[in-house]
């Protein structure tokens, strides 16, 4: 596929699912994620993140349910949030049952962490009862040691296998409300995985370089991953995986979008020279200025210095 700016208006068609009111895939603006810090039974806590998050630009937000009091609080956020929520899943597949029953939009599980079969269809089957989304969140920390095993280490092939067996327990309860991931630290891993998923299915994909690490080095290396795959059609939702507060997760996306062109500018736009031995003028600190008067205004503007 062509790499070039023209085939942002040619994004790989994929099927369309809803995570609440919000759409994925399927023509469907390429929405933000982030995912709250806060302990989940904190609800005004998640809930001042969450707020935070939407003002930011995120579409959707996902939660930690990690035991019973993160679900009850969950019970309790769904109702009040801006934005739809999704439940974290690790481990224990009941926790999934729960968040469920909590409301919740979407649900993101590890195949990696969950690997009874009977456990992942009894959560599918209830999740198409419900109408609730799935992310099948391929982590390559957590690959399934078989598969590790069979091709001899963490590969693109290993991680798209994965995420392939749990469409097969999901197919076998006719659940298919499903996006994907297949993320990775490595960025060159992560760009080939994500290519040769997007070659083998039309479910819509989740991107992002995991474990990206702080700024701006993280921000630098998720970049690097979600931006190549934009430019190339590949990508229905995405999220910066950052060792930050949330809401610079958020404002990355957003403006990655919008400097793509995938999304509406909402931000101003600040264009300024580098400087050079030509300049008359203080054009850092001129720029500096600028940045800071205009930093937290929410407007479709291009500015030049």
């Amino acid at each position: 596929m062509s790499t070039s700016a023209g085939s942002l208006n040619n994004r790989r068609p994929t099927r369309q699912i809803m995570v609440g009111k919000v759409p994925v895939g399927g023509g469907a603006p390429i929405t933000v994620q982030s995912m709250t810090t806060t302990k989940t039974a904190d609800v005004e806590g998640t809930l001042q993140q969450i707020y935070a998050l939407a003002a930011a630009g995120c579409d959707i937000v996902r939660c930690t349910c990690n035991d019973q009091e993160a679900a009850e609080g969950l019970a309790q956020i769904v109702p009040r949030s801006p934005i739809p929520i999704i439940a974290d899943i690790h481990h224990q597949y009941k926790m999934a049952l729960a968040a469920m029953e909590a409301g919740v939009h979407g649900l993101r599980l590890n195949p990696g962490n969950i690997r009874k079969p009977e456990h992942i269809k009894a959560v599918a089957s209830e999740a198409r009862d419900r109408g609730v989304s799935i992310r099948i969140g391929v982590n390559g920390g957590s690959l399934d040691s078989s598969l590790y095993e069979k091709h001899g280490g963490l590969t693109a092939q290993a991680m798209v296998e994965s995420a392939q067996q749990e469409l097969k327990y999901f197919e076998e309860v006719d659940f298919d409300l499903v996006k994907i991931s297949v993320k990775a630290s490595n960025v060159p891993l992560m760009v080939e995985a994500y290519r040769m998923l997007s070659e083998i299915t039309d479910f819509p994909l989740h991107l992002g370089v995991t474990e990206a690490g702080p700024l701006p080095g993280g921000l630098i290396k998720a970049t690097a991953g979600i931006a190549t795959l934009l430019l190339e059609g590949i990508g229905d939702t995405i999220r910066y995986s950052l060792t930050a507060d949330p809401v610079e997760e958020a404002r990355a996306g957003r403006q990655l979008l919008e400097s793509l062109g995938l999304r509406e500018r909402k931000n101003v736009d600040l264009i300024a020279c580098p400087s050079c031995g030509r300049a008359e003028v203080d054009v850092i600190d001129i720029a500096q200025r600028a940045q800071a008067a205009f930093a937290d205004k929410k407007l479709p503007l291009q500015i030049a210095v």
